[in-house]
């Protein structure tokens, strides 16, 4: 790992290109709750000793992004739906969350 990039400071890279997709999701009204765990494991894959943290977009997109976009596709999520983000076995997890109507 790069002296310069500790493991926090690429957790750190990845809230900022979460932030990112999460905008573009809140047109939809869509949340997410992506765990430290997941948010490690995107920082990690994302991470080269050459390059640094320049792959790490790419990775999100790939490995998040992506299989998230075929998910809502499929019908699996939609609009107004809270979605946590976990890792299982290598792999993110998609999961919906309960979402708690206010109180009239």
């Amino acid at each position: 790992m790069d002296p310069d990039l500790e493991g926090q400071d690429l957790v750190q890279i990845v809230d900022i290109q979460l932030g990112h997709l999460e905008r573009r999701l809140s047109d939809h009204k869509v949340t997410l709750q992506v765990t430290d765990e997941a948010k490690r494991f995107l920082a990690e894959e994302g991470y080269d000793p050459v390059y640094g943290a320049r792959p790490l977009k790419r990775v999100i997109q790939r490995r998040l992004q992506d299989p998230l976009a075929r998910e809502m596709l499929e019908g699996k999520f939609g609009d107004g739906d809270s979605i946590k983000v976990d890792v299982r076995g290598g792999q993110l997890i998609f999961e919906k969350e309960a979402v708690l109507e206010p109180a009239v």
